[in-house]
């Protein structure tokens, strides 16, 4: 295998998943997380594995 092969793969993949996301879930902008969350304000969620239960 070469290096253009393997690149040409792993590209055509990765386009792959990301239509067949697309075809599922159209995007929507207005429902969508912020892209950068740092400093948005918005509170933390889901679980975290090394938190102690309280």
């Amino acid at each position: 295998m070469t290096r253009l092969l393997t690149g040409s793969l792993a590209i055509a993949g990765v386009a792959f998943v990301i239509g067949l996301d697309t075809l599922r879930t159209p995007p929507n902008p207005y429902q969508a997380p912020p892209m950068l969350a740092l400093g948005s304000g918005l509170s933390t969620s889901g679980g975290f594995c090394g938190a102690l239960p309280s």
